[in-house]
């Protein structure tokens, strides 16, 4: 049976192959109700539908840019511009545009039918938005009656009466039921009123009554999945609504900003956004940078709306679980098939037997009549039984309670196999920042002009500001405030707000402390170029123009040993640039390694003045100035020690994958308890450098890894699925973590932190980036596994049980113990109740304490 098993209902959990869900598909026989056992499994037809018309989508956008960049080159070659005539346009909503007219702007990718528009500035007037201050919160009613909502058009919901309806498909209730209607009329022509409709009404009651008992379970399993979907579906926006923070459309400004555009177009290299090239459609990710943009379509009007209401009624994968469940159940069902016809021979045979030996075999009445239809349904009914039609929906039930109770633990499943997988992990790869630790961040200490500080709530502007000119206090503010991806803003109420990254907001707290006002800071000088922080450089750079004599002024910060190896020069207290020597370097190296031992998150701020060249300008990458070192603290959760000891006595090991120092990563890892004496800590770059034999030897050791880039994450998550077969889990919040995300066999995005190009690659998404509920995530994976193996013992039993008794009574005097209505009666427990009793129960601390061997 295993050998069965895995030959014909063996699929992946991540991404399965289309042979082989079509392979399980076809070997499954024996089955009831087709509509009802395979509701909760994706829909190939469709899927292939879907596929071909998002192809057909991908095509028209592709020809859409070719067609424009030829336009373009002809329209220069030709120095002239023609523009159709708008379409009439509906004054009367205030508007000079309308929303079909509106939302081809940014499909047709045509910049000279923007700059028809005024360009960006003159469409923000036609459709009365500012461009610094959004639309007014009163015109919302009207913007949605004119330019539509932003919402999909979803299939409506199936009504209660549709799962009834599902449930009557049961072929062998249907042949029941026509041998009840039989029976009645047959018993009544024998035994008269109302005696002899009593055991045919019985029967049709109990029929009724499970497909009743089914369809409410049916329909309250799809309410719940319909709510799972909901929050799946919420993605949060930043939108600007009358100078406060709160999709096809036109880029305003931005830096760096790098779009993949794969999901539409088809095209896999990313799409680099600028005033040249300014549209921006709905379904694409934002790979770099970042930027603000004007929304020219909502909902069904965008391309992407279109695709998403066929990709809607496609399905999600079914899991292992649930196919190798239904595999049983098909072996099952040709068991309890055979012994169904075998019972139903075996009592035909001994009923001839009788006749012939009371040499009435020639001599029939409707009470023999009566006598075979009960033959018959006693067979049938058999089938009902033997078939386990509610194995394979069990899982389901499991895994959305499952689901319904991590949701409210604050995870969000995407992928149900999710569920099932995370029973079965052996390793999780974590971030810190945000996972293990709190993510509230403050700068404790700052070493500025060869002085340490440390940094309390209550201290003053003066306090900091005794050791330093107000030269060196210019150049640290406008470092802060220039080279920032973050922004402060003001509320109603006056209470001051940043929005940003928690190392950001941390950064700017420091130059709120020193007087600093983002506004001023900000606005000061023009913003010429930006490179966004990511993960791979570990740093952030902007090139300003100064407002004297024309020249630049880059502006650095990032990972200290980084930044420190590009600085020559340092800052002194009277703002003079001195030479950088190696004692003053390694002066400096101490304080990082003492801030990082310390536990906090060590940041550089550098700066470098340019002359004005008529060449293009660059950020430059060496000859910095150091100004400061700042020590940033993140405690770590009070509930992560207990988490990661839960994990060790489960026999999961935690390793902890970060971008920090080296030090830092150590003192935190040791406090959670990651870190233990025999274990190894490496740093990224030497961990890419090792060869396979020697990332063999160290990778069961290992438990820290520091500076590591998402690559090395990936590589890490590699070796230990394909080398070491562990089932593993990582954690991840950045763009640049997808690749790993994908790759391990349960992908965890941060639902704080993480990015949504992480979130759409992860599996599971933590909404509170908390280490703890993780490991919950693991407990209700063993839970799920549990679960079903006491629903399947149990099915068991009750199968055998009521196989053998009627088999055996059978074959020796003839008569069947169990009537149709008792089986059927057997069956409603069996088959829901006992599913919806079994399937749901909550986990133990006791699945904790062993090591997972499902």
């Amino acid at each position: 049976m295993e050998h069965y098993l895995k030959e014909n209902f063996a699929v992946d959990a991540k991404s399965p192959s289309e042979e082989a869900l079509r392979r399980w598909r076809s070997a499954v026989a024996v089955v009831r109700n087709p509509r009802r056992r395979f509701r909760m499994v994706a829909d190939l037809a469709k899927r292939a539908e879907a596929e071909r018309k998002r192809k057909n989508i991908q095509e028209k956008i592709r020809i859409a840019l070719y067609i424009n960049k030829a336009a373009l080159q002809f329209i220069e070659a030709a120095n002239r511009v023609e523009h159709r005539i708008l379409d009439s346009v509906r004054r009367q909503t205030g508007f000079d545009i309308g929303p079909d007219e509106l939302a081809a702007l940014a499909r047709s990718h045509d910049i000279n039918y923007l700059e028809s528009h005024g360009g960006v500035e003159g469409l923000g007037r036609q459709v009365s938005v500012s461009l610094n201050d959004g639309v007014v919160s009163g015109d919302i009613s009207i913007r949605q009656n004119t330019y539509g909502f932003n919402r999909y058009a979803e299939k409506p919901a199936r009504s209660f009466w549709m799962f009834v309806w599902d449930a009557l498909h049961d072929l062998t209730l249907v042949i029941l039921m026509v041998c009840a209607v039989v029976s009645i009329g047959v018993g009544i022509a024998t035994e008269g009123w109302p005696d002899g409709m009593y055991d045919g009404v019985g029967i049709v009651m109990c029929i009724l009554l499970v497909v009743m008992v089914t369809a409410i379970t049916d329909y309250r399993q799809a309410l719940q999945f319909k709510v799972l979907d909901k929050e799946k579906k919420n993605v949060i926006v930043q939108v600007t609504r009358e100078g406060s923070r709160q999709k096809d459309g036109i880029l305003i400004s931005g830096h760096s900003l790098s779009v993949d555009e794969s999901s539409l177009s088809g095209e896999s290299e990313p799409v680099d956004i600028n005033i040249k090239r300014p549209f921006l459609l709905s379904g694409t990710k934002i790979q770099d940078g970042y930027g603000k943009m004007l929304v020219t379509a909502v909902g069904m009007r965008t391309e992407w709306g279109a695709l998403m209401v066929q990709l809607s009624e496609v399905g999600q994968d079914e899991t292992p679980l649930q196919v190798k469940l239904n595999g049983v159940a098909t072996v099952i069902g040709k068991i309890g098939l055979a012994f169904a016809v075998t019972t139903f021979l075996a009592l035909l045979a001994r009923f001839l037997l009788v006749k012939a030996d009371h040499h009435e075999i020639t001599k029939w009445s409707s009470s023999d009549a009566l006598k075979l239809l009960n033959f018959f349904s006693i067979s049938v009914t058999i089938i009902v039984v033997a078939v386990p039609e509610g194995l394979p929906l069990a899982v389901t039930l499991s895994l959305a309670f499952a689901m319904k109770k991590l949701m409210h633990d604050r995870a969000l499943v995407r992928h149900l196999s999710a569920c099932e997988t995370m029973g079965s992990v052996s390793c999780i790869c974590t971030d810190k920042t945000g996972t293990l630790t709190t993510n509230h961040m403050a700068v404790s200490k700052i070493w500025i002009c060869e002085e340490t500080k440390s940094l309390q709530t209550n201290s003053s502007k003066d306090l900091l500001m005794s050791s330093f000119s107000e030269n060196v206090h210019g150049i640290l503010l406008q470092s802060i405030f220039q080279n920032t991806g973050s922004e402060v803003t003001k509320g109603k109420d006056g209470t001051t707000a940043i929005l940003g990254t928690p190392t950001e907001t941390a950064i700017l707290e420091l130059g709120l402390l020193l007087g600093g006002d983002f506004k001023t800071h900000h606005n000061e000088s023009e913003i010429v170029k930006v490179e966004p922080f990511n993960s791979e450089k570990k740093k952030m750079s902007v090139l300003v123009s100064l407002p004297d004599n024309g020249r630049f002024r880059a502006l650095c910060k990032g990972a200290s040993e980084i930044i420190l190896k590009m600085c020559d020069k340092m800052l002194t207290a009277d703002g003079k640039a001195v030479p950088l020597s190696e004692k003053k370097r390694q002066k400096i190296t101490d304080v990082i390694d003492g801030f990082s031992c310390e536990a906090l998150r060590t940041l550089c701020l550098a700066f470098k003045d340019m002359e004005n060249t008529s060449g293009a300008i660059s950020v430059p990458d060496n000859n910095y100035t150091l100004i400061a070192v700042v020590g940033i603290k993140d405690p770590i959760r009070p509930e992560v020690k207990e988490a990661v000891k839960t994990c060790l006595d489960a026999g999961i090991t935690v390793r902890m994958v970060t971008g920090d120092n080296i030090n830092t990563a150590k003192a935190i890892a040791r406090e959670c308890g990651i870190l233990t004496d025999y274990g190894l800590v490496i740093e990224g770059a030497d961990f890419r450098c090792k060869s396979t034999q020697e990332l063999e030897e160290i990778i069961p050791k290992l438990q820290v890894m520091a500076r590591s880039s998402p690559s090395d994450k990936h590589k890490l998550v590699t070796q230990l699925r394909s080398v070491f077969k562990e089932v593993v889990a990582v954690t991840g919040d950045g763009t640049n973590d997808a690749p790993a995300l994908a790759e391990a066999d349960i992908g965890l995005a941060m639902g704080i932190a993480g990015t949504e190009v992480a979130k759409e690659s992860a599996d599971v998404i933590v909404m509170d980036d908390n280490f703890k509920t993780i490991v919950n995530v693991a407990r209700w994976g063993r839970s799920v596994y549990i679960n079903i193996q006491k629903f399947v013992q149990f099915q068991l039993t009750v199968n055998v049980a009521a196989l053998m008794i009627n088999f055996i009574s059978a074959c020796i005097n003839g008569d069947e113990p169990l009537t149709t209505v008792q089986l059927l009666w057997v069956n409603l427990i069996m088959d829901t109740l006992g599913a919806l009793a079994l399937a749901t129960e909550p986990p133990h601390d006791g699945l904790m304490r062993k090591t997972s061997n499902w």
